[in-house]
């Protein structure tokens, strides 16, 4: 029940895969080991370009997400000011220690009216801001928000780690000047990624990796192509949104009549993914005790090297002390309905006894007595 963590790998991608590793040779070679390594690269290009209605040759691949995010930052953020969603993932935060915080509502939504009011005062600027919430699952409004940066002359660059594969979104169309694609939040293998660019702006980056040359300069080092090659047939993978949604739904009810809380409830949200808070019981505790039972889930983001801490987009919505109460729990692309089960079994159980312990007052989980 982590999923947003990482999926687990889908055949199709580990077949994908295993056939890249028999290619012995290197992609930028061109004697005929090194170009069939070549025809391997860039069938995946192709075919991400295919899937996300893009040209080939605006799309860079890279280690991950966290490199894709970085690059785009780098390219497109030069001589402007930057912005970024207070909820964003903390590889653009680090990427852009200095940006000034766009504050989100409530709901986890960026506050757009603010959003306008801060373009007016740094035109021209790079917005970043990601698809989908990985705590909370919550969707911003991609359209709305790259309407709002045209107005001002900003670009605006999406995170799409979370959302890419769940979520059957255009958003070059909608208006992005750059999104950041992962292949292992897709079922792909660890260890790809891709910048994906409109192509106003794919022929004017600037490398943030620099070496011998790979990906037209944009990116210097050999592409891992096994990872590649499984990413893009992972991103292509057809997703059960309405069974995994189902799932979900049944899960959030449930522990909701436990006294949980859902994060982000008033928003439209990723079909896999719940935050729940537990009032009065820590959220280390929670993931301990569940994964006791055998249950992995999360608390924030899991590419905090194992911290646990209150959750920095929890704060950012004015959950208060529920920002350091609260899991995510993030249903897989092969999900069962006794996987659910299984979890709803431990998650009360676990909520059982703090209420034993007086960690959750009574009115506040009305069944778990």
């Amino acid at each position: 029940m982590d999923a947003n963590a990482s999926e687990p790998l889908r055949p199709e991608a580990r077949a994908a895969a295993q056939a890249a590793m028999e290619v012995t040779g290197n992609p930028s070679s061109v004697h005929q080991a090194g170009r069939a390594a070549r025809r391997v690269l860039e069938a995946a290009r192709e075919s991400l370009a295919e899937r996300f209605r893009a040209r080939a040759q605006d799309i860079v691949f890279t280690s991950g997400a966290t490199e894709a995010n970085a690059l785009a930052i780098h390219a497109l953020g030069r001589g402007r000011p930057i912005l970024i969603g207070a909820t964003e993932h903390d590889a653009v935060r680090a990427a852009a220690p200095e940006a000034t915080v766009i504050p989100v509502l409530p709901s986890g939504l960026v506050d757009l009216l603010l959003l306008d009011q801060m373009l007016a005062e740094s035109p021209n600027a790079l917005v970043c801001l990601m698809a989908a919430n990985n705590e909370t699952g919550v969707l911003h409004d991609i359209a709305a928000a790259a309407w709002v940066c045209a107005a001002h002359g900003a670009l605006l660059h999406v995170d799409a780690a979370q959302a890419a594969g769940r979520c059957p979104e255009d958003w070059l169309k909608l208006g992005a000047a750059s999104f950041a694609l992962s292949g292992h939040k897709a079922g792909g293998p660890l260890g790809a990624g891709a910048l994906v660019f409109s192509s106003t702006y794919g022929e004017h980056v600037a490398p943030l990796l620099k070496g011998g040359g790979q990906e037209r300069g944009w990116r210097g080092g050999t592409p891992g192509l096994p990872a590649i090659a499984g990413m893009a047939v992972a991103l292509d993978a057809p997703y059960e949104t309405l069974k995994i949604a189902e799932y979900r739904d049944d899960i959030e009810a449930f522990c909701v009549e436990l006294g949980a809380q859902v994060m982000g409830a008033d928003a439209a949200r990723l079909p896999n993914t719940v935050g729940l808070a537990l009032p009065g019981v820590r959220a280390d505790t929670q993931l301990i005790a569940l994964d006791t039972a055998g249950v992995a889930v999360s608390a924030g983001s899991a590419c905090s090297s194992g911290k646990v801490a209150a959750s920095h987009v929890l704060v950012a919505m004015g959950m208060g002390a529920l920002a350091g109460q609260a899991i995510r729990v993030s249903l897989p692309w092969n999900v069962t309905k006794a996987d659910c089960e299984a979890f709803k079994h431990a998650y009360q159980i676990m909520a059982r006894r703090a209420l034993h312990h007086g960690a959750v007052p009574l009115t506040e989980a009305r069944s778990a007595d």
